[in-house]
This record gives C-alpha cells, sequence and structure tokens, in this order.
C-alpha cells in the first residue's frame, strides 16, 4: 500500500500529539518518584525539582516505616481492601444478575430507586446515627458496610449482564439449570472483564480509604494508612526543632504518596487488557 504524503504527514501529527500525551502521563510520577528518593539536600540545591535522582537514598521510607503505627495501618489498609472488596462484588453480581433479568417482576421500580440513591441521599448525620444505631463505630466493618455496593459500579455489571447471549441462559435452563447455576457458571464466567473493571475501582476506594476512618473509627489500631500518614505530615509541620534541617518535608509527602500510590500501580496493569473491554461495553448500552 502506497501511502500519500498527507498519510504520513497525519501520521506524524498523531504520533506526535500520543507521545505529548504519554510524556505529560509519565511526568508526574516520575517527578514524585524521584522526589522521594532524592537527598533534600540535593532537592534544595536543585530548587525544589528533581526529575532523574542523581543521588538516591531511602531515608524518608525508612522514616515512615520507623513510626510504630505505620506496619499496623498498613496492614488495616490491606485488611480493609481485602475484605470490601470481597464483600463488594459479592453484594454487587447478587443485587446486578436480578435487575439484568429482564422478566424480573417490579425491575423497574427497583432500578427507580437504586438510580435515585446516586442523585439523593440521608446526609452525612443521618449516615453517622446509622452506622452508630448498628453498632459498626471503632469496627473494621465501619469503613466496608457504608459503602458496600456502589450504584455506579452497579450499573455496570447489570449493563454487562444485560448484553450476555440470552441463548446461553435459556439453553441453560431447558437443561434443568436453577438461578444459582446460571449465576455461577453462566452469568459470573462471562462477566469478569466488567467484574474486573468494577474490582479495581473497589480496590482504590478501599486503599484510600479516609473519610469514614475519621468519622466512623476513632480506635488507633484500625486507622488506615491514609490517616496516619496525614498525621505524620501534620507532627512534621509542627516540629520547630530545625525539622527543616533534619527532615526532607517535601521528600517525605512525596514518599508517602508512592506508598499510598504503590499497590494499585502493580495492581493495575494486570488487569488493564479488561479494563476497558469491561467499562466500555458496560457503558455503551447504559
Amino acid at each position: 500500500m502506497v501511502r500519500s504524503r498527507q498519510d504520513v504527514i497525519f501520521e506524524m501529527v498523531i504520533i506526535t500529539l500520543l507521545a505529548i500525551v504519554g510524556a505529560a502521563a509519565v511526568f508526574p510520577l516520575l517527578f514524585v518518584l524521584s522526589m522521594s528518593l532524592t537527598p533534600y539536600e540535593v532537592v534544595i540545591k536543585n530548587g525544589g525539582f528533581v526529575l532523574l535522582p542523581k543521588e538516591i537514598t531511602l531515608f524518608a521510607y525508612d522514616y515512615l516505616f520507623s513510626k510504630p503505627a505505620m506496619p499496623k495501618a498498613f496492614m488495616v489498609n490491606v485488611m480493609i481492601t481485602v475484605l470490601g472488596t470481597l464483600v463488594n462484588m459479592i453484594l454487587t453480581v447478587l443485587l446486578a444478575y436480578p435487575l439484568s433479568r429482564r422478566n424480573l417482576r417490579g425491575r423497574s421500580l427497583f432500578l427507580f430507586l437504586i438510580v435515585f440513591t446516586m442523585m439523593f441521599n440521608g446526609g452525612l448525620i443521618p449516615t453517622y446515627f446509622a452506622v452508630q444505631s448498628t453498632g459498626l463505630l471503632d469496627t473494621i466493618w465501619a469503613m466496608i458496610l457504608p459503602s458496600a455496593v456502589w450504584t455506579f459500579n452497579l450499573l455496570i455489571i447489570k449493563t454487562f449482564m444485560e448484553g450476555l447471549p440470552q441463548e446461553l441462559f435459556e439453553s441453560a435452563r431447558i437443561d434443568g439449570a436453577g438461578e444459582w447455576r446460571v449465576l455461577l457458571q453462566i452469568a459470573v464466567p462471562l462477566s469478569i472483564p466488567a467484574m474486573l473493571t468494577v474490582g479495581l475501582f473497589y480496590v482504590v476506594g478501599h486503599w484510600n480509604e479516609f473519610f469514614q476512618a475519621i468519622m466512623y473509627v476513632q480506635d488507633r489500631d484500625l486507622q488506615p494508612l491514609q490517616v496516619i500518614v496525614r498525621e505524620i505530615l501534620q507532627a512534621t509541620q509542627n516540629e520547630n526543632i530545625n525539622a527543616e534541617e533534619t527532615l526532607p518535608t517535601p521528600t517525605l509527602q512525596m514518599a508517602a504518596v508512592v506508598m499510598a500510590s504503590a499497590p494499585v500501580i502493580v495492581v493495575y496493569p494486570l488487569i488493564q487488557k479488561h479494563f476497558t473491554k469491561g467499562m466500555l461495553i458496560g457503558a455503551i448500552k447504559g
């Protein structure tokens, strides 16, 4: 195939634009990582800007992990993320599957009530009293159950299941399969792309848990990573005893950002190939 001059120019323009977008996406990540690994003295010499570290130190990470609360907070984050995502996925799938069946009685009413919660909710104080009355305060479940099902994620999986071939469900029922068997052996395996996409949303949400922790949890042993990191940064800013000389505050902040983001950055490439398919198929027909 012979390409015309216009095709070559168009291709060069597209490649240039993609290169600019890619650089814009990589630049902040590289900057944060470099700042967290660079000695504070070098950061000061470079005017607070380091893109590629010439000297590497793990002082900021050592400082963060030297705090007694850090390992415990890290484990709390892991527990919240694993348990929370598991609860989220089970409840979301169990709710999405019946709503995806067009023969469900009252389906429109149920959908209206669910979508209604996206626009209106009880508010902060009623939600707090609801958590308090159920005895969830100062428990790990206070950061999981109040957000057990996210409506947007529910609609993604429901829409994805609606797009599955109905012939498969009808054939299974003709062969005597019940709803549980249809769900577990047909609907769930075929909905893996959408479930991985939604699972990533849940994982990111739980890993970055902050608001519900400061609202519902007073027990320091149950505080997640983000709350502890905030306390460390605030304490650092309040230390006037040569804190700027001995403790690299900007470097420490960047290290905290890396610690909070690293698990998600590691997980994302593993499911990226399913992300686009699950998100687009669930969204276009929605």
